[in-house]
């Protein structure tokens, strides 16, 4: 295994279809959802900066702060240069319903829910159409085949670009795959997540999809700046996540200091260790990083410079075996929800 990594970062190709991307996407939703309170302005600032520095896609979803993620990377858009704001990807989950107090109450993937969920996100994004289309999780109660027709009624509208998928097994990828062209499937994919790898990875690349890997850093938990006495904000997320939860974070942050020394052996951060270690296992992975801040998106910039050889990789997976992390990447609860899981 070769890194695909260099000092001059190239675009990547988000599957057979779909659109050509920079190497790295930037992931929205802390800056609105789930990590607890984010500043306004420093969002803002980091889309900017993002876009600045040549990222493309911008990842998010309508139930992100319910709609105020959009609304965010609406007003970032339409405050950044017009040479950078059309230059902006948009890919854009829906599926989720919301309470009043924040809780989620299932997932809607029936065509006419399809089409209602897009109207308001083209509106709340100020834009003509979304790049990439994707359903969060699966509706049980709907067949894919059927979420995924609409979603290619609104491409040949002209209202969406190209189709995603979100954490779904193979073979539902195959039956989605059937229907209409896919340009990528977005998943959880990292160092202490890589259940994609025996089935549904080789799946997407018999298939010509790409993916947009999620969680390259956990949520923090191997970016090396999550302590082990770090108080979590109200509403953080993580504070239900089974592998922040007691000896299970322990553990994961033993592993974290294993990574830490093969990083400083690397002269490099953690972070930069992990995001490289993701971008190395093929041209069409482009990692999603969740950066809230200037200088969490400079960090994550500069696994691009990184360079892994056959060694380096070596010594990443022995610091970090394969199922070595504790605990399920989320509460049981919802994992019941992820297609790709069952």
């Amino acid at each position: 295994m070769t890194s695909t990594t260099s000092s001059t970062p190239t675009t990547r190709t988000l599957g057979a279809t779909g659109p050509r991307t920079f190497p790295l996407g930037l992931g929205c939703m802390g800056m609105s959802a789930l990590y607890g309170e984010s500043d306004r302005a420093e969002s803002i600032a980091t889309i900017h900066a993002a876009l600045e520095a040549g990222v493309t896609l911008l990842d998010t979803g309508d139930f992100y702060g319910m709609g105020h993620n959009e609304l965010l990377i609406n007003e970032a858009l339409r405050t950044a240069p017009a040479h950078l704001r059309d230059q902006a990807l948009t890919s854009v989950k829906f599926g989720a319903l919301r309470t009043v107090e924040g809780g989620f109450a299932g997932y809607d993937g029936r065509p006419e829910a399809v089409r209602n969920f897009l109207a308001y996100s083209l509106q709340r994004l100020g834009r003509d159409h979304i790049d990439v289309y994707r359903i969060a999780r699966v509706d049980p109660d709907v067949p894919i085949e059927e979420t995924v027709g609409a979603i290619a009624e609104a491409v040949e509208a002209g209202h969406v670009r190209h189709i995603g998928l979100s954490e779904v097994g193979a073979e539902t990828m195959r039956r989605a795959a059937a229907v209409a062209p896919i340009a990528d499937l977005q998943i959880e994919y990292s160092l202490i997540s890589r259940g994609i790898e025996k089935e549904i990875l080789p799946t997407a690349r018999e298939l010509g999809i790409g993916v947009t890997a999620y969680g390259v850093l956990s949520r923090g938990l191997i970016s090396g700046h999550f302590t082990r006495d770090r108080a979590l904000a109200p509403g953080d997320f993580r504070g239900m996540s089974p592998r922040f939860q007691g000896e299970n974070l322990h553990r994961n942050l033993d592993l974290v200091e294993a990574l830490r020394a093969v990083a400083a052996a690397k002269g490099v951060t953690v972070a930069q260790a992990a995001i490289a270690w993701v971008l190395a296992q093929g041209a069409d992975i482009v990692p999603l990083v969740g950066a809230r801040r200037r200088d969490r998106l400079a960090e994550a910039l500069g696994a691009l410079e990184v360079e892994l050889g056959p060694a380096d990789l070596a010594a990443i997976e022995a610091a970090v075996p394969v199922g070595a992390a504790a605990g399920e990447r989320y509460p049981a609860a919802q994992m019941a929800h992820l297609d790709s899981e069952h």
